[in-house]
């Protein structure tokens, strides 16, 4: 059982969770993960670490409430437990000097960026944090991603706030204007295939974290398995970063997409038990 510190809405459906988990706060590092099980009775969500205290014993995500898992995660209070919190999964990122690094994220995928920011700007690296979002009213960590970065660039889909526009249009300018070194990017999978299909025109080396169906997240049931550079590779171990321009997005996106009318099925059930309008 771990004990949730707090759970607070960042903006409508998002809300950034707190949880004891001592063990799992000391050892996690930037780009791994952890799997989450609220009751017994509920499925396994991988979500990555937007943040870690080592010293309180904490680690923070960021999720969206878009299912019965994440809904029912969203209900939790401070002092109320999650029952199953397994981590530090995946490989993480690869901390060093590597010169201009972008990072990219939309959505909640900007989260996740944050611990891998904050890490290599400490080995000197010179960060530019492209964050976006469909409107201002939706974007989230705008302040904590400005704190790690050397420049910060804010897009909305609406122009309600920053560029007019889409994270990957204005990564193509900074790739025009400047040697980019590292490019890492979270976020929906179209955006993270146009980011690599942009890195692979530049010849500018790209990560990107996946996040396709998980089941048991330690290499044994291959749900989560994707094509790179051709070849089979489980996300929870092998990943859950990869090179971009060897990834077969079209094959993952089909994939993502495999039990849409079961977890529709399953979050009108939950919204109907809880009295909620679907």
């Amino acid at each position: 059982m771990f004990e949730v510190v707090s759970n607070d809405e960042l903006v409508p459906n998002i809300k950034r969770i707190s949880i004891k988990a001592p063990v799992v706060a000391k050892k996690i590092q930037p780009g791994q993960f952890v799997v989450i099980r609220v009751n017994d009775e509920g499925e396994r969500i991988p979500l990555t670490h937007a943040d870690n205290d080592p010293e309180k014993g904490e680690v923070t995500i960021v999720y969206q409430e878009v299912g019965k898992s994440t809904k029912l995660l969203g209900t939790l209070k401070p002092g109320e437990y999650v029952l199953d919190l397994l981590g530090p999964l995946g490989v993480p990122i690869e901390l060093k000097k590597y010169g201009i690094v972008v990072l990219l994220g939309g959505g909640v995928g900007i989260p996740p960026l944050y611990p891998k920011g904050k890490a290599l700007r400490e080995y000197g690296n010179h960060i530019i944090s492209i964050i976006g979002a469909r409107n201002k009213d939706l974007l989230v960590m705008e302040d904590e991603m400005k704190s790690i970065s050397d420049e910060l660039i804010v897009t909305t889909d609406d122009g309600s706030k920053g560029r007019k526009g889409f994270t990957v249009d204005a990564l193509k300018d900074v790739l025009k204007s400047k040697k980019v070194d590292l490019i890492i990017t979270v976020g929906p999978l179209i955006m993270m295939k146009n980011a690599s299909l942009a890195a692979k025109d530049f010849g500018v080396r790209i990560e990107v974290s996946l996040n396709p169906i998980m089941l048991d997240a330690t290499g044994m049931c291959a749900v989560c398995r994707c094509t790179v550079g051709g070849e089979t590779k489980f996300a929870c171990v092998h990943g859950p970063i990869f090179d971009g321009t060897k990834v077969n997005f079209d094959e993952l996106i089909r994939r993502s997409r495999t039990y849409l009318e079961e977890e529709k099925v399953a979050l009108d059930l939950f919204n109907k038990q809880n009295g909620v309008k679907s």
